[in-house]
């Protein structure tokens, strides 16, 4: 747990209890030391946190305490703004409707005199949607990713040739000129990048891959470097030639 997490976590604890609890008790919960614990309890009176209490008896938070508001900085607010334009604009359905959400929840939560920020961006993303053009739910393939479970599509070829394959998802890329999903193709035995807008279908599987997706994501992160190294090694051939 990040030491901020930490910080959080003491002050909730502190917050749900009626009495003095102990440094013993706190450090339990959050599977630290007691050390640690006097440690933090020391750095959050120095912030300004009314904790009373001392160890050995036991810490209360004073009544009145809150913590202040999420705020966020006019380059936090024009960044998230920026990345919510963006995905609203070559997501799919289901993310483009989830940008929207979250900057009319950056809205909710950021001050009147920043709301200009939001409301009247000083950025802009040129237009593009190549969700039409997509046969196959950019949804079902991120889900297949976070359940690490094998997908069988039909994909069509530069030649115009279809054909099925059953593969094994790894990373959805979005990109200008639309979405391309990385995987381990069965049929290939080896990976592929697989165009959405060339799926005709795809129909997640029940069975899992067996590989655990980080292991996979390494093993793909490998295959990536000795294909550009190769890629290059070709590019300095030519030129010596």
């Amino acid at each position: 747990m990040r030491r901020a997490d930490r910080l959080f976590e003491i002050i909730q604890i502190l917050r749900r209890v009626r009495r003095p609890i102990s440094a013993q008790t706190i450090a339990g919960e959050l599977e630290v030391t007691k050390r640690t614990v006097y440690r933090d309890i020391s750095t959050l009176l120095a912030q300004g946190v009314p904790i009373r209490g001392e160890a050995g008896v036991g810490y209360v938070l004073e009544d009145g305490f809150d913590m202040p508001p999420l705020m966020l900085t006019t380059d936090e607010i024009d960044a998230a703004v920026l990345g919510a334009m963006w995905v609203a604009t070559r997501g799919e359905p289901e993310l483009s409707k989830a940008a929207e959400n979250l900057i009319a929840k950056i809205e909710a939560i950021t001050p009147a005199r920043l709301r200009a920020h939001i409301l009247e961006p000083a950025m802009s993303v040129r237009p593009l949607s190549t969700s039409d053009r997509d046969i196959v739910s950019s949804a079902i393939l991120r889900q297949a990713i976070q359940e690490r479970r094998k997908v069988k599509i039909g994909y069509t070829d530069r030649a115009g040739k279809t054909t099925d394959r059953t593969i094994w998802p790894v990373l959805l890329g979005y990109r200008d000129e639309g979405r391309i999903l990385a995987a381990w193709c069965e049929k290939r035995s080896g990976f592929r990048y697989f165009r959405t807008d060339r799926m005709v279908f795809a129909k997640v599987l029940s069975e899992r891959f067996p590989e655990r997706p980080a292991v996979l994501r390494r093993q793909w992160e490998d295959a990536m470097d000795k294909e550009r190294q190769r890629y290059a090694k070709k590019g300095r051939d030519q030129n010596l030639a």
